[in-house]
């Protein structure tokens, strides 16, 4: 199995790309799965002696409902993380990382649109999530497919990650 991880800070578009390339890329060789839907809540794991699991529980339900096929894994984790702190299910052959990191002000401007119940009411509930973002783009000779996507459309940004996984 191949993973395909696309990841991001809140706001970076991942759940948008997961519906976007649910509809492009072949069902028969390809899963997409949203680390929200693996049914596990990170605030059973926040702040916890186990935190870190959270990565690698999600990313082991998300194989699993892969049933064998290539999986695209939507999720905040990156690649550090993933090699340095989470043991990799044995299905996954090989892993590739895939970053969205639009502008910290596009990042603000998203997460302040969100509907109250998500929880961006203010900017120092969103703050870490625009530093994380700076993370992203500091380091983004990590990753094997960087997208600054703050001024191309979903359809765009979808294409050229479809494109990108499609050619591997």
């Amino acid at each position: 199995m191949r993973l395909f991880v696309i990841t991001g800070t809140c706001g970076a578009g991942k759940s948008t790309m997961k519906d976007y390339l649910s509809e492009r890329l072949d069902t028969d060789r390809f899963v997409c799965v949203d680390s929200d839907e693996v049914g596990l809540n990170w605030w059973d794991y926040a702040g916890t002696d186990h935190e870190e699991k959270y990565g690698e529980d999600t990313l082991k339900g998300a194989v699993k409902m892969a049933g064998g096929k290539d999986l695209v894994f939507v999720s905040c984790l990156n690649p550090l993380d993933y090699f340095q702190k989470i043991e990799a299910p044995s299905e996954i052959e090989t892993s590739f990382f895939i970053a969205l990191c639009p502008t910290d002000e596009e990042i603000d401007k998203r997460l302040k649109a969100r509907p109250t119940e998500r929880g961006f009411t203010s900017d120092e509930i969103i703050k870490p999530h625009i530093e994380y973002n700076k993370w992203f783009r500091k380091n983004r000779s990590k990753f094997q497919m960087f997208i600054d996507n703050t001024e191309i459309s979903e359809d765009e940004t979808a294409d050229r990650i479809a494109a990108f996984i499609e050619n591997i």
